[in-house]
């Protein structure tokens, strides 16, 4: 599933390409997602201008003189920048059956693609209110590379809570967007067992554990997310941040800071990874 820093890559991805261009045309191929897609979506963006593209957690927020388009990639979704060159508006490039929607612009279309269907493409018009108090954004927690984000919150709010840690950065409810694979490398990074009572953790501790989920993400956000599945960027290419993984995905592997052997356990039917040496 593309995580926080896949989203802020893809974000990044197609800003440039899309930010002060008017939409030309709208295709929906399939309107069954997670959601139903808007049935009139092409007739509320056509020839809207895209004014700014956020993100908040894991939901691209595109904005227009009307409202906002939320995107959530799902689980195996991908926005993809595809030049149309010198094609006419009705010239579309080849499909397959799991590209779903097509924003069609002057020089360039954006191509929604979700093998598995669990991504979302949903309106929030601007006489809705504003947009963070959506049903799905208005109870997400502090995004993890904001300056909220900090140790004392996170150990004020943590008090006499038995829930494990690695639940409490997935529920993200404190804390949006840190997901599996993040959450188990930054506790290992940070010395913490992911089975560690979240009261239980001090604020000194807490203190190494913001700076290392920080310091995770941003890695990733700089080495273009993760391989997971099909995840590619807008471009195409494949994010590597995989390759410098020092728990997930390494079950029984030597640990790369002590030797001893990566062992793996089940945390609500979630795959967790960690060090019984480094994480105490």
């Amino acid at each position: 599933m593309p995580e926080l820093p896949e989203v802020e890559v893809t974000r990044r991805g197609i800003m440039p390409y899309i930010t002060n261009q008017r939409i030309q045309r709208v295709v929906v191929r399939t309107a069954k997602l997670r959601w139903p897609v808007p049935t009139q979506l092409g007739t509320l963006l056509n020839d809207g201008l895209i004014k700014h593209v956020e993100r908040r957690g894991k939901y691209l927020l595109l904005e227009l003189e009307n409202g906002w388009l939320l995107i959530h990639l799902g689980m195996t979704g991908t926005l993809r920048i595809l030049s149309r060159g010198t094609a006419s508006e009705s010239q579309l490039l080849p499909t397959d059956r799991h590209d779903h929607i097509d924003w069609i612009f002057d020089k360039c279309m954006l191509r929604f693609r979700d093998p598995r269907r669990f991504g979302a493409v949903l309106w929030h018009p601007h006489n809705a209110g504003p947009v963070l108090l959506h049903p799905l954004l208005a109870k997400l927690g502090i995004e993890p590379l904001s300056a909220d984000f900090n140790s004392a919150l996170f150990h004020r709010l943590t008090r006499a809570r038995s829930t494990p840690i690695k639940q409490i950065l997935l529920a993200g409810q404190i804390v949006v967007g840190v997901g599996n694979i993040y959450a188990s490398e930054s506790l290992f990074r940070a010395g913490i067992h992911p089975a560690t009572a979240a009261g239980r953790i001090s604020v000194k501790r807490y203190e190494k554990l913001v700076t290392e989920i920080r310091a995770t993400l941003a890695e990733a956000i700089e080495k273009g997310g993760s391989t997971l599945r099909d995840f590619v960027g807008s471009d195409g290419a494949r994010g590597y941040f995989q390759l410098d993984y020092f728990v997930y995905g390494r079950s029984g592997e030597p640990c790369r800071n002590c030797g001893a052997p990566i062992r793996q356990i089940m945390q609500q039917q979630r795959s967790t990874y960690y060090c019984p040496r480094c994480q105490h």
